[in-house]
């Protein structure tokens, strides 16, 4: 049978959930702020091109939010199936901030619904924009919640462990951890980011094509600012998480880094590949001193190494081909969206060439395996532990003999799914370009 061993194969459904449902979960929580944006400029600027970037956007949005309720749903699920001793432990501190979440989506959702559905109803464009106001406060806090979870994994309190039981349990306090400060803002920002450089690519698709409309410039042009403030953020946002991580988790930063002695005035390895029998690393670029920088804001400290740790509490040294991916893509965007909003004021003519609109469009993909990336470095990184220093993710799994079939099943499903979005949005955009939905506007129709 396929995943004969039932904690691997709870590891690889879980794994394949999170990292579909993550796609949806970014835009869901991104997409609402960029329908602000949009929206807001139009009515400040009394531009048709950037209310119809709201509308269209929000069209499109609600698509990837049913399938996001799908997915989320799925992981709730999975989470008592697969994962059933961990619930019993921690259920009663983490079952708060899972039902706020639930409660902030459906605030989400209610308005969303209205703001649809009520585009030719308002004959001030102003409150119209108000509905979005709780949209995207619904969006954050469902991604608040729900990273408040996680947060509380990586960083257990709010309660006292008596004969392996978690007793005086508080859930505020378990919703207000360590980690809580830089992973909440760093899955938010990010999740901006990311939505950001996705609606960019699409625009600057459009006009690799051979589209000149004004719409998908400003779209453009409007996408890689917001794209890169928010890539600054996220870099800030990720100084402050290598800080926390090298305090509170020290074996996943070494993991990260592949540093395996504890020494002072630490260099910073990236890429490379790892000899892991010898803990030896080949072709890596070291840069003197930035891990001891990166860690505690000083050169010369002191990092803590792999060799301090127990080899069975040491995480997957793979997480460092993650990091260096999110670091690098990150990098690349926070660079590519920099040159193309400053090349455009000051009319560098490479900005707008073929080949540089090109870079844009491979750039929305390359965001998202970045998200994924950053994911896989968290959670692999916290192996071997579910609630880090009180229970294994070995301890916490199911015993069942058939989660391999609903691996297949599921990974059924998400590509059901996938394709299912992919064919709708294509067919709603290919049925009202941009040129029918100008009409309709300027006719004084809604543009739905």
């Amino acid at each position: 049978m396929l995943f004969e061993d039932p904690v691997f194969a709870s590891r690889m459904l879980t794994l394949l959930t999170l990292t579909f449902h993550i796609i949806y979960a970014t835009i869901g929580v991104g997409v609402p702020l960029m329908i602000m944006i949009a929206q807001w400029i139009g009515i400040r600027k009394n531009d048709m091109h950037y209310i119809l970037m709201a509308r269209r956007w929000a069209r499109g949005f609600v698509v990837t939010v049913a399938v996001g309720v799908v997915t989320g749903t799925i992981i709730g699920l999975q989470l008592s199936l697969l994962w059933p001793n961990f619930m019993e432990l921690a259920g009663n501190i983490i079952a708060l901030p899972l039902f706020m979440e639930v409660f902030a989506f459906f605030f989400e959702a209610i308005f969303l619904g209205i703001y649809v559905y009520t585009w030719d109803r308002f004959d001030d464009q102003r409150k119209h924009f108000l509905l979005l106001i709780p949209v995207a406060l619904g969006a954050t806090a469902s991604a608040f919640f729900i990273t408040v979870v996680n947060s509380f994994m990586n960083a257990p309190a709010g309660f006292d462990f008596v004969d392996g039981q978690l007793v005086h349990a508080n859930p505020i306090a378990a919703m207000f951890t360590a980690a809580m400060p830089t992973k909440v803002s760093h899955v938010i920002v990010t999740a901006y980011m990311a939505s950001a450089f996705l609606l960019a690519a699409i625009a600057a698709f459009k006009l690799w094509k051979g589209s000149s409309h004004e719409y998908h410039k400003k779209s453009l042009y409007l996408m890689m600012k917001v794209g890169f403030i928010f890539s600054v953020a996220a870099a800030l946002i990720g100084d402050f998480s290598g800080k926390y991580v090298a305090e509170y988790q020290p074996e996943k930063l070494a993991a990260f880094e592949w540093h395996f002695e504890t020494e002072e005035g630490a260099p910073l390895l990236l890429y490379g590949a790892l000899d892991e029998e010898n803990q030896e690393t080949k072709y890596a670029i070291h840069i003197p001193f930035a891990l001891s920088i990166l860690a505690h804001g000083n050169p010369m400290a002191e990092v803590t190494g792999l060799n301090e740790f127990p080899q069975e509490e040491t995480p997957p040294l793979v997480v460092h081909y993650f990091f260096d991916t999110m670091v690098t893509i990150g990098v690349f965007m926070m660079a590519l969206s920099f040159i193309y909003w400053f090349g455009i004021k000051l009319g560098w003519s490479f900005v707008r060439a073929s080949w540089y609109r090109l870079l844009i469009v491979i750039g929305g993909p390359l965001t998202f395996l970045a998200i994924e990336a950053g994911w896989w470095t968290a959670e692999v990184g916290r192996q071997p532990w579910i609630l880090r220093g009180i229970m294994t993710v070995d301890q916490a799994a199911t015993s069942s003999d058939y989660v391999g079939w609903m691996f297949i099943l599921f990974l059924i499903l998400y590509i059901v799914l996938g394709a299912g979005t992919v064919f709708v949005l294509r067919r709603i955009f290919k049925n009202n370009p941009i040129e029918k939905d100008l009409e309709k506007y300027n006719k004084g129709g809604d543009p739905a």
